[in-house]
């Protein structure tokens, strides 16, 4: 299959996911995965305007200091159990600064919820998910760019960081049950879909953890 390319072909993949079948209760859940600073976020804020405004739940604000990884016992219970059965979530966004959980947040049953963020992709996600889409930057690139980002005064935590994602890809990996692979060039995003996007085993193969369905 070849790649698509450009700002039009947001709108094509937009096109494409809101046309999937649900995959949570009512809502289309697209999981945007990859390596810190593979430029998720950017994607994701992107690919949502396309799909006209659909939410995006940023990992970053359920993970926490302690538990970088340890979070799907409180995204099932917070988000996923209520928006399989049609209710809205609320969930509690962790304030890196403060190192605390902040004020509870609203998240409704969209036709599109994107979550993006490392481990968007992991097991415990997988089942729940209508289309699973990789980041395609190397590691180092990826890093490379965080930490350039972030600058030297989150040097140590850019250590801790890369020690917990290598161990947390090293026992759950994403890429190789991605959907798409997701590619940026100098004009845009250029992503590759199918069978021919990885390698590797499909999500045929990962354990259904059932929800409550609406």
């Amino acid at each position: 299959m070849e790649p698509h390319q450009s700002h039009q072909s947001l709108e094509s993949l937009a096109r494409e996911l809101a046309a999937l079948p649900p995959s949570l209760g009512p809502v289309r859940l697209v999981g945007i995965d990859g390596h810190a600073g593979s430029g998720k976020s950017t994607f994701a804020g992107r690919l949502a305007a396309a799909l006209g405004g659909a939410p995006v739940l940023r990992l970053d604000d359920v993970a926490t200091h302690e538990e970088p990884f340890g979070w799907p016992g409180r995204l099932r219970s917070q988000v996923l159990e209520p928006l399989a059965a049609g209710r809205a979530a609320h969930w509690d966004p962790y304030d890196w600064v403060e190192r605390r959980f902040g004020p509870p947040r609203v998240l409704e049953p969209a036709p599109v919820l994107l979550v993006e963020g490392v481990g968007a992709g992991r097991r415990a996600l997988r089942p729940h998910l209508a289309r699973l889409l990789w980041m395609e930057t190397p590691r180092e690139q990826s890093w490379g760019r965080g930490r350039a980002r972030d600058g030297r005064e989150l040097s140590d935590f850019w250590d801790g960081w890369e020690r917990a994602e290598l161990a947390h890809f090293s026992d759950d990996p994403s890429r190789p049950f991605a959907d798409t692979l997701v590619h940026q060039s100098g004009t845009g995003y250029e992503w590759t879909s199918g069978a021919s996007a990885t390698s590797g085993t499909g999500a045929s193969v990962t354990e259904r953890d059932e929800l409550p369905q609406a």
